[in-house]
Order: C-alpha cells, then sequence, then structure tokens
C-alpha cells in the first residue's frame, strides 16, 4: 500500500500540522482513522481548513467522544476497534495519483484496544513513517524511544520534521537515530493556508528525495 504515517514522540507536538504540510507537499490524501475527543474541531476539520484540496481529506472511521486514548474512548462508547478494519478501508483509499497520509493518535504506544497499539497498525497497513518532535525537557529521551521501537519493529522510517523554535537538540536527535531530518516548521503567526502551501513548498525536494531513496 502506498501509505505514509504520521507519528509524534507524544502528545500535542505538531502531527496535525506536519500532516497537512506532507499531505500538501506531494498532493496526498489525509486520513485520520480514529479521532478520541469531538468537543473541539476535530484534526480531521483543521486539515481540511488548510490544504488547498480540502477534497483529498477523508473522514475518520471511528469517531469517538471522550479525549483520551483510543482504547479507553473506544470503551467508555462500547465500541471496539479493529485494526483489520482500518487497514481494509485503507486499501479502499488507494489512489496511484494521490498516496495516503495516515495521521495516528498520540506516539507509537498509544493502545487503540486491549492487544493493538499504534505500532501495529503501522506495520499492519505496512507504511513509511515521518516522526514528529518538537523540544521539550525530556524530548530527547522520546525521541530516541520512538526511534528505538520503530527500529527494533523493523518499520521504514523517512525522517523527522521538527517542530516549534530551533534547538540543537534536533541535530543530536538526528546523529544518534540515525534517520535524517526532513524539515522543521516554524512556529505559525497565523495557521491558515498560505502558511501550509510555504513550509510544503520547502519541503517537498528533500521529502520526494528521501521517500524514493
Amino acid at each position: 500500500m502506498n501509505n505514509i504515517f504520521i507519528t509524534g514522540i507524544g502528545t500535542g507536538v505538531g502531527k496535525t500540522v506536519a500532516a497537512a504540510c506532507v499531505a500538501e507537499a506531494l498532493g496526498a490524501q489525509y486520513w485520520k482513522p480514529v479521532q478520541a475527543g469531538l468537543q473541539d474541531t476535530t484534526d480531521t476539520q483543521t486539515v481540511r481548513a488548510l490544504l488547498s484540496n480540502p477534497s483529498l481529506v477523508r473522514d475518520e472511521l471511528y469517531r469517538l467522544r471522550m479525549p483520551a486514548s483510543p482504547h479507553l474512548a473506544a470503551r467508555r462508547e462500547g465500541i471496539t476497534i479493529f485494526e483489520d478494519r482500518i487497514a481494509e478501508q485503507a486499501r479502499k483509499l488507494q489512489d496511484p495519483a494521490h498516496p495516503l497520509v495516515v495521521e495516528g493518535a498520540g506516539g507509537l504506544m498509544v493502545p487503540l484496544n486491549g492487544e493493538v497499539f499504534m505500532l501495529d497498525l503501522i506495520k499492519k497497513l505496512e507504511a513509511k513513517v515521518i516522526v514528529v518532535a518538537q523540544n521539550y525537557l525530556g524530548s530527547i529521551n522520546h525521541c530516541l524511544l520512538t526511534a528505538m521501537a520503530l527500529k527494533q519493529a523493523g518499520i521504514p522510517v523517512v525522517g523527522w520534521i521538527f517542530n516549534g523554535d530551533h534547538h540543537t537538540n534536533e541535530d543530536d536527535v538526528v546523529e544518534w537515530s540515525h534517520y535524517p531530518r526532513i524539515t522543521r516548521i516554524p512556529r505559525a503567526r497565523k495557521l491558515n493556508r498560505d502558511f501550509v502551501q510555504v513550509q510544503a513548498e520547502l519541503m517537498r525536494p528533500h521529502l520526494q528525495t528521501l521517500l524514493t531513496a
């Protein structure tokens, strides 16, 4: 399958904005199969407002009201999240002209149900991974643990997207993980389509090179 999975080193590190920029850069479809938390604007709604072609944004497969880990939110609603169902929908969305950018929830070890974690879903989707990181106290540890888990699982990694202000930690993470830096997305003074298009244009050449390497 022609899938690119956007994961993060944790929650709130900028996966949605990164996913929007990647989708814009590649002319790709965007899909977040599991959304937990419907009180405010969903990630799908955010990306639909940010892409120049919002028709490439696909609706969620699981929409859970509780803003919590997917397995907890699903349990609260009496729902079971099935990775096979997600994989089947991903197959239906395959389009040679438009790769599928899949945004995960949280990090690699976020549980979808009592047995399956986000890492398992990535393997099921046969996806290449882009890891989104942000600098904060403890982020080096979270970055390298994420890299270690991906290597142990044998999952192909495209590289890192760093969010926010530059920090020398980025250089250390790239060196120690042996995964390349794709780009850094700066803080947006105004998050809109113009911002996403600029970031997409900046990352496109390097991203395309890494995807075909």
